[in-house]
């Protein structure tokens, strides 16, 4: 099937049927157009990303910006918000696919966060027909059958959609502008913009986006700056846009009010993003032979560097009169076992409860089964209203409290052993198309596969990773592990009924990512690569 392609694009992959629905000339217009205008600045941020990187490798420790203490003093807000977006007391995330699309939106769940991230493994179909998916559900088009013949459609009432584009360091390789990859950001905000936004608007329920692992007011200014062309481009009025920014690396902490600041006319807020944020942590000092944290189980959000996190997060977003979102609980409902169940259930309890109490106006669910739970949480503190924007947060934390990197321990083999069987889990479905992975009960996406590799490299590398029996965790012992952990993956997925084809490279990729001299800045680059 051919494309009438604008000038200067290249598509280098397969159309498949209605791929050119979505791949028209005048949507790949605007894709060229996004690109010429900002791609040299984001190659420019990226590179202030790896300069502001080797400064903290050399020492330096981040710090609030003089240059920008005017705006945290100054009196401002974001600009008013529309109606769509003033309950989000429980929203649910997952992938661009038909039949989590139809569940999600008929969850119960106020609002709805489809993800060409984290949660989805980004190969060409996967990105392509979850565009399609989205042109038809924003329609109330979209319906699924499954093998057994059950059929899927979307309810009267649904959540309100919210799109999570790619974040600023990933291309996308099989798109070439002028003999330039794309930037994944931009590409899929662009597609889902120009075919949709219209639409939405015309439905009273978007354009809504979510924005990914910023790490600086001048990323989220180059978000801001192409919001505003996009607008122009399509004829929609200004501000019409709203994005919800997730504060999950914690440079962005410091930069929290300044973020807000540069999306003003399109912010929605913040939202805590956990796990990405301990990722975050453990990739910004892991040269920093005083860092090294405990089993990933032990980095709750009570730990101290956690809880001042979420504390100046909500603080900042109430007084510029933004929504405050709480972050994921990975925690999933456990078929078979009601011990376990009630004990994950209680779980997520906790963590909304918490929430609510402090502050947040909606917390995250990763499963349609933990929305009533969730909900249930925040009516008790909220009651009808949508939202509890009028809360201050009187926390005094600051910077020091940010990099107060505790616990230190436990570190165990069960530990150790976890994250080696959760990364080569993760990454091999992730090889076979699928990215977001329920394991051990709990649902993993790349977030935590991240934490999972990152953890093991840090405890090979700090004088400090040392089990709980005293042994000193090294290449030799992990490289003796792999093998063993990779066996019990390839059990585990066979007796799900699925193909163990993708393991093998998995655990091989997992063993170069966490072993290598040079910590790879992001475990997603490389797989990308050898994906088609």
């Amino acid at each position: 099937m051919a494309l009438n392609l604008p000038a200067g694009v290249q598509v280098n992959a397969p159309i498949l049927a209605r791929f050119d629905e979505i791949l028209t000339h005048d949507a790949l217009s605007l894709v060229a157009k996004l690109h010429r205008a900002f791609e040299g600045r984001r190659h420019e941020l990226l590179k202030k990303r790896v300069e502001r990187q080797a400064r903290i490798d050399a020492g330096e420790m981040p710090d609030l910006l003089p240059e920008t203490k005017h705006i945290r003093d100054g009196d401002w807000k974001i600009a008013p918000l529309p109606k769509a977006l003033e309950c989000r007391r429980v929203e649910i995330t997952g992938p661009v696919e038909r039949k989590m699309i139809i569940n999600a939106y008929n969850s119960g769940a106020d609002s709805y966060m489809t993800d060409f991230e984290d949660s989805n493994s980004p190969n060409w179909y996967n990105l392509i027909q979850g565009q399609v998916n989205l042109f038809d559900a924003i329609r109330r088009k979209l319906s699924f059958t499954n093998e057994a013949g059950k059929e899927y459609r979307l309810n009267e009432k649904i959540a309100t959609l919210q799109i999570r584009p790619r974040g600023w360091h990933l291309d996308e390789k099989h798109v070439l502008v002028d003999g330039q990859r794309v930037c994944g950001g931009i590409f899929d905000f662009a597609l889902v913009f120009f075919h949709n936004a219209k639409e939405q608007i015309a439905r009273g329920d978007g354009p809504f986006y979510y924005l990914p692992k910023l790490e600086s007011h001048l990323e989220a200014r180059l978000w801001n700056d192409i919001f505003v062309m996009a607008q122009q481009e399509i004829g929609i009025p200004q501000s019409s846009i709203k994005a919800t920014v997730l504060v999950e690396t914690i440079l962005a902490t410091f930069e929290l009010e300044e973020i807000l600041y540069e999306l003003r006319e399109h912010s929605a807020g913040l939202n805590a993003g956990r796990w990405d944020y301990i990722f975050s942590c453990i990739k910004k000092f892991k040269k920093d032979k005083n860092f090294c944290l405990a089993n990933r189980g032990a980095i709750t959000m009570e730990v101290p560097f956690m809880r001042s996190y979420a504390l100046a997060l909500l603080k900042a977003c109430h007084k510029r009169g933004a929504p405050a979102i709480g972050g994921m609980s990975a925690l999933i409902p456990i078929k078979g076992d009601p011990v376990a169940n009630d004990k994950a259930m209680a779980g997520i309890r906790h963590d909304k409860t918490r929430d609510a109490n402090d502050g947040y106006d909606g917390g995250w669910v990763a499963h349609p089964g933990l929305v009533s739970i969730a909900m249930e949480e925040f009516v008790k503190v909220l009651g009808d209203k949508p939202n509890q924007w009028e809360k201050q947060c009187n926390d005094t934390s600051g910077p020091r409290d940010w990099l107060d990197f505790q616990p230190e321990q436990p570190i165990t083999e069960a530990g150790l052993r976890g994250n080696i069987n959760v990364g080569i889990h993760y990454l091999g479905s992730w090889l076979a198309g699928n990215g977001c992975v329920p394991i051990h009960n709990l649902m993993e996406d790349a977030a935590t596969a991240e934490i999972s590799r990152s953890q093991v490299w840090q405890w090979v590398v700090s004088p400090k990773g040392k089990l709980d029996d005293g042994r000193k965790v090294t290449a030799q012992m992990v490289r003796a592990m792999i093998p063993e952990e990779l066996a019990k993956v390839k059990t585990t997925v066979t007796a799900q009924g699925e193909k163990t084809a993708t393991y093998d490279q998995a655990a091989k990729i997992f063993e170069e990512m966490s072993l290598s001299k040079d910590y790879p800045e992001f475990l997603t680059l490389p797989l990308y690569e050898a994906m088609e």
